[in-house]
């Protein structure tokens, strides 16, 4: 992982090292006994973790591994976790930067500035998100496949039941931490801060073009009908950078939506019908689940995904309202106290949380839509080729159903419908769960990691390139503002952070205008 983006860095520009010093000790964190424990113990788990995935990849427990080598699996894991680090940092870096003046990285970081000028041409942006969406589930979903134990009860290095249990068994606490410290949190707790640093690489650049192909194939235009349904419903025009579609590029649109659409079908009929049928890899594991119950079980990890993908877009939309308007019911008013406490120090909780619950449910989602049909006994189904029926025991049309039905369409209902997102019990409920998640420090070592890989490939805060917001304002680069109109039925609403780029807060309030900053001077 690190290679990669050390090649990235190596043309890191020269910076004032008092300026870089100063700034770190800014975003410090104070080290108690509590915060060494969860640290140490997190990085225990994580040392655990990978221990157990090598000896599942390397006793062919897992499906790649029987199915072709242990070296495969461990190649394709690999490659495929550290390109989930990307994935997941970039979408933090152009989240953040798009108020940002590019001219004030354009010569420090010219691949920075080559990857926000495709990416914040016209709707690009929405399409890159889209296209990223669907990457994070493939990626997983084939993480899933390379790593996860075919037999949660074989033999691994001996361990007794209860450890198998907690560790090995779906979705398996020793997965979800691998997943989470090494794929994703560490990677995004230093794009969330050096968002110019960590996309100012080719890699960043490949992945952001790979990205706008996905989208560009139309598998996910499905989410567009979705979109234009909400923000009928919810009598908010959809801003766009791009003119309005007509002739060929109107029909080539709706074509796409429609291919969407019969993939869509076609992936929720598979999975359906398995799961009836008791033929996919959750009913095989545990014979007890009956098909009613694995398929309430599909829908359900679904929804909690949903609600979790939703709640981040509608948190960091009302972030940007004043606190009287944040909650209109009991359960709005108290899910905004605990979240903005103090100055928010509880949403970047919040999202540390919520990964953990996602990944999760993304590992349960993986095993109910893997199919354990065996190819050329006459059972493939809907009789399709030997070929296909392989392909389709993998359950990467789990990654399709997810991507659209429990990730998208509900980051689309959250822009549309905010404050209906924080008033809802369940909410408030996920909330508290996801922050006794965080609480427990179980991913804490990816603080660790990312003080580590920034001080390896030499990031540093963006303030030291751009400034804080109150000095660019100053200096007449003031950010383009961003209202709440702006993110109805766009996915650019959330990010991994609530804080603007350079900014020393976890969540900013507003902006105190350039006269009251030279009165205050």
């Amino acid at each position: 992982m690190s290679t990669v983006e050390a090649s990235a860095a190596s043309a890191a520009p020269e910076v004032d090292v008092t300026k870089a010093s100063e700034h770190d000790s800014v975003h410090d964190v104070k080290l108690t006994p509590f915060t060494l424990f969860r640290y140490v113990a997190s990085i225990g788990l994580l040392i655990f973790s990978i221990i157990l995935v090598g000896a599942l990849i390397f006793t062919g427990n897992t499906r790649v591994a029987t199915d072709a080598n242990p070296w495969v699996a461990l190649i394709v894991c690999i490659l495929a976790v550290t390109w989930l680090t990307m994935i997941e940092g970039q979408q933090a870096s152009l989240v953040g930067l798009p108020p940002v003046d590019p001219d004030l990285y354009k010569d420090s970081h010219p691949l920075t500035y080559k990857n926000a000028a495709l990416a914040f041409k016209g709707d690009n942006l929405d399409r890159y998100l889209m296209g990223r969406q669907f990457m994070v589930l493939l990626v997983v979903f084939t993480i899933n496949q390379c790593a996860a134990p075919l037999d949660p009860n074989a033999d691994v290095l001996g361990l007794p039941a209860g450890v198998k249990q907690v560790f090995l068994d779906v979705p398996g606490l020793g997965m979800i931490i691998f997943t989470c410290i090494l794929g994703q949190l560490t990677t995004q707790v230093n794009a969330s801060h050096c968002m110019i640093d960590a996309i100012n690489n080719y890699f960043a650049l490949f992945t952001l073009y790979t990205c706008m192909v996905v989208e560009f194939t139309g598998i996910m235009h499905s989410s567009y009908l979705i979109q234009n349904i909400l923000a009928a419903i919810s009598g908010k025009p959809i801003i766009t950078n791009e003119e309005p579609r007509t002739g060929a590029t109107f029909a080539f649109f709706w074509g796409r939506v429609l291919m969407s659409l019969a993939i869509l079908g076609f992936c929720l009929a598979v999975t359906l019908v398995a799961l009836f049928e008791g033929n996919t890899a959750i009913s095989t594991k545990y014979p007890s689940i009956t098909p009613g119950l694995a398929v309430f079980l599909f829908f359900f990890f679904m929804f909690i995904v949903g609600m979790l993908e939703g709640m981040q877009i509608a948190f960091f939309a009302v972030a940007k309202l004043p606190a009287n308007e944040r909650g209109t019911s009991f359960f709005g008013r108290k899910t905004c106290e605990l979240l903005f406490k103090g100055n928010g120090q509880n949403l970047p909780g919040f999202m540390i949380g919520r990964q953990l619950t996602v990944v999760a449910s993304f590992f349960l989602v993986g095993s109910i839509t893997s199919l354990t049909i065996v190819p050329g006994e006459g059972n493939n189904i809907f009789g399709v080729s030997d070929g296909a029926q392989a392909f389709l025991n993998y359950g990467f049309q789990g990654a399709v159903i997810t991507t659209i039905l429990a990730s998208i369409s509900w980051q689309l209902a959250a822009s549309a419908f905010p404050i209906a997102f924080l008033n809802n019990p369940i909410t408030y409920i996920l909330l508290v769960i996801a922050l006794f998640l965080e609480w427990t420090g179980l991913c804490s070592g990816a603080w660790v990691l990312a003080r580590v890989l920034k001080k390896g490939l030499k990031y540093n805060y963006d303030e030291v390139y751009v400034g804080t917001p109150e000095e660019r304002m100053a200096n007449n680069h003031a950010d383009k503002e961003m209202t709440t109109e702006q993110d109805v039925g766009h996915l650019t609403g959330g990010g991994f952070t609530g804080h603007v780029c350079g900014s020393h807060d976890a969540l900013d309030g507003p902006i105190a205008s350039k006269d009251a900053i030279d009165e205050a001077a």
